[in-house]
């Protein structure tokens, strides 16, 4: 069964009501899970950027945004919570070796790698140690940097899965590449899924799973007009519940592979064999 994350990220912008609002639609949806991102500002940030202007609902500095958009303990304890009550696995990518610590104060069942710190192996030495089943996305990244992660997870007996992804915001169509799935099959012998930040629609998730993928994971919000870098290229409510329907359809469609006489069949093979 293909595993469908509905990536929050920062779209409940800072604001834990929106974040709850998302972990209800994306468990009314039938996803499996939904992904939050953690990030430590100064860590991730250097205070040259964190000073630049940058207009926001927060403020006036970059800073000020970036910190607009993070939960911590309190807002994550609530979540917790929440998703256990909504019965919905929730995880999330961090950024920062310090997030990822945090993160452990949390019985979560998976870990992820985003696109952007594929190459932090620092980081990937961390949470490889935790031994837990983590999506790695392969965005904007080399055969030879996704051979190099791969080795620190298979250094610490670490299970992972490979995400096919394209890092622009949003993706075109024609840079989607989905054949890099079978690639990807063919090179590590594990499970690949794909991490989708595309608008035009579901056909691109939707092929990714006839293709193999056995994740799918995709950004939702309330609204694409809302603020936010990653809002335009969401799936909104009624986007997602069409996209994990479509998908969950697909899946009883290319059927497990086992060539088989169905009940349905019987009565016509009686009819139409019984002649020689």
């Amino acid at each position: 069964m293909v595993f469908f994350t509905a990536e929050i990220g920062i779209n409940h912008n800072g604001d834990l009501e929106i974040a709850k609002k998302l972990i209800g639609v994306a468990m009314e949806a039938g996803c499996d899970a939904v992904k939050f991102q953690k990030r430590t500002i100064e860590r991730v940030y250097s205070k040259a950027v964190l000073d630049t202007p940058r207009e926001s609902p927060w403020g006036k500095t970059t800073r000020e945004q970036k910190l607009g958009l993070e939960f911590e303990k309190a807002e994550y304890d609530i979540i917790d919570q929440y998703c256990k009550e909504k019965n919905i696995e929730w995880y999330a990518s961090s950024w920062d070796i310090d997030s990822q610590l945090f993160l452990q104060n949390y019985n979560l069942k998976h870990n992820k790698v985003a696109s952007a710190m594929l190459t932090n192996h620092k980081l990937l030495e961390v949470i490889a140690k935790e031994r837990k089943p983590t999506f790695i996305s392969t965005g904007m990244s080399t055969m030879d940097e996704i051979k190099d992660a791969v080795r620190i997870f298979e250094k610490y007996d670490c299970k992972f899965s490979l995400q096919h992804s394209n890092s622009s915001y949003p993706m075109k169509e024609e840079e989607a590449n989905l054949n890099c799935i079978t690639t990807l099959q063919k090179e590590f012998k594990c499970d690949v899924g794909y991490s989708g930040h595309e608008t035009s629609g579901y056909l691109v998730c939707v092929s990714a799973v006839i293709l193999g993928a056995k994740s799918i994971e995709r950004h939702i919000t309330l609204d694409r007009s809302m603020y936010g870098s990653d809002q335009a290229a969401s799936l909104e409510p009624i986007g997602l519940k069409r996209v994990v329907n479509d998908i969950r359809r697909i899946e009883a469609i290319l059927g497990d592979g086992e060539k088989r006489v169905w009940p349905s069949e019987m009565p016509v093979m009686k009819k139409l064999r019984n002649n020689f």
